[in-house]
């Protein structure tokens, strides 16, 4: 085991912010001799499931996170009118599966409960509400800790600590990252002096945008690209080139002179042990009358839906073709159990039509006469000798896929 794990990588899911593929991340753990290492994608899990198989599949233990913003109370937090703010942020770690459902949960707040222009975020109590089974770091110089002691107030620092350790207990570690920045020394000796005084662990990281020295201009490019700023401009977001994949003995060596910050990186790994798999798609129930089966609400809406079509479109073959074809795809959609998809698509087909929203359907989905009868489609697939079986075959089972715009 080597002394040191990272905690804090950002992979390219870290939209405009991150550049580490996957795949890299994975050679670069088996390069560096990790056995483990830690994703915390900004205010998202896009890539959770790609990130634990590749990684797993590699040989190293990936142990999900996510870099969250958070509304700490500070007025200077709080969205203004035209303007988002930048909240301060920080880290969590999946420890169980419980943990795992409670990241889901604030990642999905973090999006659904704000109001435009804001930027995606989570209260403080929401965190504290969905502690369970999650390790939390401080955050580092853009977590609220730092904010407060480099704003100059050790006492707010020290109570926020609190009352994250009360949320957390056993679970929060004081971060500390040396990156070469003003606002991460500035910080350090107090945050060292909470963690002492409070007897919280402390917790050494670097923070990965990129995979080595050689990405760091590039990466550079993608922040002016993402800020719609030049590279030659001074007052821009910007990283070191620190922030880098550093090895195991890069990070003990920068951080000797404190090696249970270092230890500790070892010590969170341990008790993180979840990762997410991949399973088949669970579709909901569409609701039917009382008495009334999805697949009955299949049949009776798809043979009124195709009377009323051929009442209007004209006919290229008998009558009686389209409603043998009709039967035949609706025993094959019931069979293989996506009538509630069906239901489902035509639903909102209809609402969008209602709504004289423009929508149409590409691909295979026009092949289907159910879905012609269904409103999903507009094309009679009788007409141009369309193959159902392009769109669903019993032989290859797959999810049936309506390409909607």
């Amino acid at each position: 085991m080597p002394p040191f794990l990272h905690l804090r990588v950002h992979s390219a899911y870290s939209l405009l912010e991150g550049a580490i593929r996957v795949k890299e991340l994975a050679d670069l753990c088996a390069k560096g001799g990790m056995p483990a290492v830690a994703v915390t994608d900004t205010n998202n899990l896009f890539g959770a499931v790609e990130i634990a198989d590749t990684l797993a599949g590699k040989g190293v233990q990936p142990i999900m996170g996510l870099t969250l913003s958070i509304e700490a109370g500070r007025e200077r937090d709080k969205a203004r009118p035209g303007q988002n703010s930048e909240r301060p942020q920080i880290a969590l770690l999946a420890q169980n599966e419980a943990g795992w459902l409670n990241l889901l949960k604030l990642s999905s707040m973090s999006f659904l409960e704000i109001h435009a222009p804001d930027t995606p975020h989570v209260t403080l109590q929401a965190l504290e509400d969905h502690a369970e089974g999650l390790i939390l770091l401080s955050g580092g110089p853009r977590g609220p800790l730092n904010r407060h002691l480099v704003e100059g107030k050790p006492a707010d620092a020290a109570a926020l600590s609190m009352r994250l350790a009360r949320a957390f207990p056993s679970r929060f570690y004081i971060e500390l990252q040396r990156h070469g920045a003003n606002a991460e020394s500035l910080a350090e000796a107090g945050l060292i002096d909470i963690a002492y005084a409070q007897g919280l662990p402390l917790v050494a990281t670097n923070e990965c945008f990129f995979g080595n020295e050689g990405m760091y201009e590039a990466h550079d490019a993608l922040l002016c690209i993402a800020a719609g700023r030049y590279v030659n401009e001074d007052d821009r977001p910007r990283v070191t080139a620190e922030h880098r994949f550093k090895s195991s003995k890069e990070m003990a060596e920068l951080f000797a002179d404190l090696p249970e910050a270092i230890a500790n990186t070892v010590e969170i790994a341990k008790r993180c042990a979840y990762r997410p798999v991949k399973r088949k798609p669970i579709l909901p129930d569409f609701p039917v009358p009382q008495g009334h089966s999805a697949a009955d609400e299949l049949r009776e809406l798809a043979h009124a839906g195709l009377s009323k079509r051929l009442e209007t479109f004209p006919l290229f073959k008998p009558r009686e073709d389209y409603f043998k074809r009709l039967d035949f795809e609706l025993d094959t959609i019931i069979r293989m159990g996506f009538e509630g998809y069906f239901l489902i698509v035509s639903d909102f087909m209809k609402w969008t039509r209602s709504q004289g929203i423009p929508v149409g359907v590409r691909g295979s989905g026009a092949t289907s006469i159910a879905a012609w009868a269904l409103d999903i489609t507009s094309l009679d697939p009788l007409r141009f000798n369309l193959v159902f079986e392009r769109f669903l075959n019993p032989e290859r089972v797959s999810m049936p896929d309506f390409d909607i715009d």
